[in-house]
C-alpha cells in the first residue's frame, strides 16, 4: 500500500492561532482573541499568500492541496485555477457542492480544468450538512434529499465523461445527451466523505476515495468496515483517506507546548459560540467530532488543560472547540506522529489530508520531520521532495 500525503489551502484565512468558522460556525467565531492580537496575526487569504503555500507544498513533496468550499472561503475553482501557473506538479483537490451547478456543466468544468492543468484536478464532493448555508445558496432540500441528489449528480458526472451521449431521468435531474467536448484524461479522481446512513451507499457506488475526519483509530476502523461492506456488495474496492491537523516538533514536549499555546489563545466565549452553532449541525460527522471533546466541555475545563483533550495517544481534539469540520490534530514528536500515521495506515488509510496553524510553517515541520521518519521506516521509500 502506497501512502499519499496532501496539504491544505486556507482560503478563509490563516493565523498563528486557531481559526474558527466553517461547517455552520459564523465567520470570525473562534479566531484568535484579543490576547493574541487578531489584527496582527490574521493572514488574509490573498492570492500571493496562497501561492506561497502551494509552491511550498509542491517543493516539500505533498501530492495535492485540498481547497475547501463554503460561504467564508474564496471560491475553490477560481483560486486553484489561478495557482496552476504557480506550480508544475501539485494537484488541486477542489471541494464543491453538487446541486449548485448542473452536473453536465460540472463535468465540462472538470474536463476543461483537467486539460488546462495537465491532469492535476481531484474532486472533493461535499453534499452539505448545514441547512442554513444550503438555503443561503437557494437550496432547500432536506439532509436525506441532498444525498439522493448527490447520487444522481455523480451518475451524470461520470456518464458525461464516458465519451458517449448520456441520458438520465431521476427525481432531481433529467438530462438528454449529456456529454463533454473531450472526455478528461485521466478522469478526475472523486473524493467524498459522510458518516450518515445516507452517505454510505453514495460512497460505495461512485467514489474513488472515501474520506473520514480524524476520529480515534477504533472509531475509524468501524466506519471503514461499514463502507467496505457496502462497496463489496457492489463489487467495488475504494481507497480510504483521513483529514487531520498536525503539530509535529523535534520533541514531544515542544509539540504539546505548541498545542497549549493554541489552546491558551482561544477566547473562552468563542468556544461557547462555536459549539452552540455546531450543535445545530445536521452533519452526523460533525456531531461525532463534537462528541470527542464533550467530556472536556461538560467538565467546564478551562483552556490550558491541554492533555485533557487528548482522546487517543497523540490525537488532540482541541481544534474542534472552535473549528467546524476536521477538529483533531496529530500532536507529538516526529517519530510519535509517524507512529500514529502507521496506526491509521494499518486500518487501510492510504491518503492523509493535513493542515496546521499557520499552514505555511506547519507544512515545513511535517515534511521535514515526519516524512523523513516515515521513509526511514520504509513506509515512503519512493517519496522525494522536489527542488
Amino acid at each position: 500500500m502506497t501512502l499519499r500525503f496532501h496539504w491544505f489551502l486556507p482560503t478563509n484565512g490563516d493565523s498563528r492561532g486557531l481559526i474558527g468558522g466553517g461547517h455552520s460556525v459564523p465567520d470570525g467565531v473562534g479566531r484568535p482573541g484579543a490576547r493574541q492580537g487578531t489584527a496582527e496575526r490574521f493572514r488574509p487569504p490573498d492570492i500571493d499568500y496562497l501561492a506561497q503555500i502551494a509552491r511550498s507544498a509542491e517543493q516539500l513533496g505533498f501530492e495535492a492541496v485540498l481547497t475547501p468550499t463554503g460561504t467564508w472561503c474564496e471560491d475553490a475553482w477560481l483560486v486553484t485555477a489561478a495557482l496552476l501557473r504557480e506550480t508544475s506538479r501539485l494537484k488541486f483537490l477542489v471541494a464543491f457542492r453538487p446541486g449548485f451547478v448542473s452536473p453536465t456543466l460540472a463535468a465540462q468544468m472538470a474536463a476543461t480544468y483537467q486539460r488546462v492543468s495537465g491532469g492535476r484536478l481531484l474532486l472533493n464532493i461535499v453534499t452539505g450538512g448545514e441547512s442554513a448555508e444550503q438555503r443561503r445558496f437557494g437550496d432547500h432540500l432536506s439532509h436525506g434529499e441532498r444525498y439522493a441528489r448527490t447520487d444522481e449528480f455523480l451518475t451524470i458526472l461520470r456518464g458525461s465523461w464516458s465519451g458517449e451521449p448520456f441520458d438520465f431521468e431521476g427525481e432531481h435531474y433529467h438530462v438528454e445527451g449529456a456529454t463533454v467536448a473531450r472526455p478528461p484524461e485521466p478522469p478526475p479522481e472523486i473524493y467524498f466523505g459522510g458518516s450518515s446512513a445516507a452517505a454510505g451507499p453514495v460512497a460505495a457506488r461512485h467514489v474513488d476515495t472515501y474520506l473520514t475526519w480524524g476520529e480515534p483509530p477504533a472509531q475509524v476502523a468501524g466506519k471503514l468496515d461499514r463502507i467496505r461492506g457496502l462497496a463489496a456488495d457492489l463489487g467495488r474496492t475504494l481507497r480510504y483517506g483521513i483529514r487531520l491537523h498536525t503539530i509535529s516538533r523535534d520533541t514531544s514536549e515542544a509539540a504539546w507546548a505548541e498545542a497549549r499555546r493554541l489552546l491558551d489563545g482561544i477566547d473562552p466565549a468563542h468556544i461557547g459560540q462555536a459549539q452552540q452553532a455546531l450543535a445545530a449541525s445536521e452533519s452526523v460527522g460533525q456531531q461525532r467530532m463534537r462528541a470527542l471533546h464533550e467530556e472536556f466541555r461538560s467538565a467546564g475545563a478551562a483552556p490550558g488543560s491541554v492533555r485533557d483533550l487528548e482522546i487517543h495517544p497523540g490525537l488532540w481534539a482541541g481544534v474542534g472547540l472552535v473549528r467546524g469540520g476536521a477538529g483533531t490534530a496529530l500532536v507529538g514528536s516526529h517519530a510519535e506522529v509517524a507512529g500514529l500515521i502507521e496506526e491509521y495506515a494499518a486500518l487501510g488509510i492510504e491518503e492523509f489530508v493535513l493542515s496546521g496553524y499557520p499552514h505555511l510553517e506547519e507544512a515545513y515541520w511535517f515534511a521535514e520531520g515526519v516524512l523523513p521518519e516515515l521513509r526511514r521506516r520504509g513506509v515512503l521509500p519512493h517519496l522525494r521532495a522536489t527542488a
